[in-house]
């Protein structure tokens, strides 16, 4: 286990995983086939049926804001140029996100820190098919009323051929029926079918969604993996002085919840796994950085932060019939040029909350002059359709009778993030956003929206904080701590490996070096299947040479 001179040292555990989401739980089930003594940290809750919200007006189940006791999973981030949505949950954000799983167009391999660094076209379909076997993608089978008049509006547009039925981590079979083990041989848990309930983002109830506490993590914990949940790692130094990591690394872990809150904990551990989303991931690090704990990390940390480019919008048809909340979260998507992918996605009836920071369509251009033609074209809308503008504003109704459209470019775009003290909040340090700004709106978007609300007797709608604040939202942040060919250009090499220490590791959406496009789970999920398919097993005396190997090297 050690090279000849150096100090056998004794850890509690061969791996720490920081984090439980798509990087966090593939690294953690991996690791233990391999032989290796596992422990993931996950700050957020373990959910079940029984503790999930009914709707998303449960606030303290559903946001994650634990200062506000909040102890939900969903969490939203407001930076100077965007509002970024994420969970935080034993599962990651599996447990709140749509379900959604595509391969991105092979032309993001050829941009952005990571082109050149692999025949990636070659090397990553093989792991695309592994991860979407363990993750149970299949097309779906639930086509709801949204995803019918999604049909009906790109063929009002002249795009209806490019209509899909999205493919997804759900388990479709007779709704409500329960079925053994249908993935894993009976190793995995039982599993009931999908009855469209359109919950999915609210926490699936039913035990039909694919979450990772259903397949990559169920696994790993069977196999022996250990999982502190409600934890926080606070601290990742070097153990003995050896500025590589060559000895291992002791981790500190605060609990941040339940009755042991407050309580810190030291471990001891050969290699550390950074899986904590590209929000937590990065703020981690450069705390870590910041503090002289892990002083080596790249100056590349923070730079080439992206949001897919994305936009959230929407169309609501006040006193609709068909009810536009059932289905499942994202149902299909279309293309509506060679850049632009919009999916329709939906809440659960009840969970109206959202609608609280949507208001009507408006175009004009961005920055304070657009709240000037906001304000004009609402007072011209009450004027005119009193009664439909009236209702398509209240948050009643709001799951049942709208249709949200997440708008995706491939595009590229980017931001730099630093720890900085913002000056409203100085007692503390926080991820701060800085550089140009990202398009708040996707022109080509809302255009869809009002052309297809048009044809379908609805009412165009956008974000509150693309008016007020002139910022878009998006539910993927991705980037920050990405891979590159040297430490100039990228935090971690081609197989996922920290420039500077030794059995380190970076797998969540903040490796990611360019725009997908589409959904990036799937790809968090592949790419760590590549890094962790050139660990070698526990038993082979090739342990060190993980982290002796040139960083940059590729296979």
């Amino acid at each position: 286990m050690t090279d000849a001179g150096e100090t056998q040292v004794h850890h509690d555990h061969d791996f720490v995983i920081i984090g439980s989401g798509f990087g966090g739980s593939v690294s953690a089930l991996r690791l233990v086939e391999k032989g290796y003594r596992v422990v993931v940290v996950e700050q957020g809750r373990r959910w079940s049926a029984d503790n999930l919200p009914k709707t998303t007006w449960s606030l303290s189940r559903w946001l994650w804001r634990p200062s506000l006791g909040l102890n939900g999973f969903f969490s939203m981030q407001f930076f100077r140029h965007v509002v970024v949505l994420h969970g935080n949950a034993v599962g990651g954000g599996s447990i709140t996100y749509g379900n959604t799983l595509l391969v991105p167009p092979a032309t993001v391999w050829s941009q952005g820190s990571w082109a050149g660094l692999n025949d990636w076209q070659a090397v990553m379909p093989g792991h695309f098919e592994t991860a979407k076997r363990m993750l149970g993608v299949t097309t779906n089978q639930l086509l709801g009323p949204a995803d019918l008049r999604l049909r009906e509006m790109a063929a009002a547009v002249g795009v209806e051929k490019s209509f899909y039925p999205t493919e997804v981590g759900v388990f479709f079979g007779k709704p409500g029926v329960t079925y053994p083990d249908p993935y894993f041989g009976g190793a995995g848990p039982a599993r009931t079918a999908c009855d469209g309930c359109g919950g999915c983002m609210v926490g699936c109830g039913k035990n039909a969604k694919n979450t990772l506490d259903k397949n990559y993590l169920y696994l790993a914990e069977q196999q022996g993996a250990a999982l502190f949940a409600e934890t926080r790692v606070v601290d990742v130094r070097p153990l003995n002085d050896k500025a590589d990591g060559a000895d291992g690394y002791r981790v500190e872990l605060l609990v941040v919840s339940g009755p042991e809150r407050g309580q810190r904990r030291r471990i001891s551990c050969r290699g550390v796994v950074f899986a904590a989303s590209s929000l937590g991931t990065q703020d981690l690090l450069f705390r870590l950085r910041d503090k002289g704990s892990l002083p080596n990390i790249s100056d590349a940390l923070g730079k080439y932060v992206r949001t897919n480019a994305e936009s959230l919008i929407g169309v609501r048809f006040p006193g609709s019939q068909p009810d536009l909340s059932r289905g499942i979260a994202i149902g299909s998507g279309i293309h509506i040029d060679a850049h632009t992918h919009i999916e329709t996605v939906r809440y659960p009836e009840g969970s109206d909350a959202m609608g609280m920071l949507t208001t009507v369509m408006t175009l004009g251009r961005p920055g304070w002059t657009r709240i000037v033609t906001w304000a004009a074209t609402l007072l011209k809308l009450l004027v005119t359709r009193p009664v439909t503008t009236l209702r398509a504003l209240s948050p009643r109704g709001w799951a049942r009778e709208s249709m949200i459209f997440l708008c995706m470019q491939t595009l590229d775009g980017h931001l730099t993030m630093k720890l900085k003290r913002r000056w409203f909040w100085p007692f503390s340090k926080q991820l701060t956003t800085h550089g140009a700004r990202i398009p708040t709106f996707i022109p080509s978007a809302n255009d869809f929206a009002i052309k297809a609300a048009r044809a379908t007797g609805g009412v165009p709608l956008t974000s509150m904080t693309e008016i007020l604040l002139n910022i878009p939202m998006t539910a993927h942040c991705m980037g920050g701590a990405g891979i590159g060919r040297t430490p100039a250009e990228g935090v971690c090499d081609g197989r996922n490996r920290v420039f500077g220490y030794r059995n380190m590791y970076i797998c969540d959406g903040s490796m990611l070096g360019a725009n997908l496009g589409v959904n990036p789970s799937l790809t968090i999920t592949a790419l760590t299947e590549h890094a962790m398919s050139h660990v070698p097993p526990a038993d082979v005396n090739l342990w060190d040479a993980i982290g002796t190997e040139v960083a940059g090297q590729q296979g």
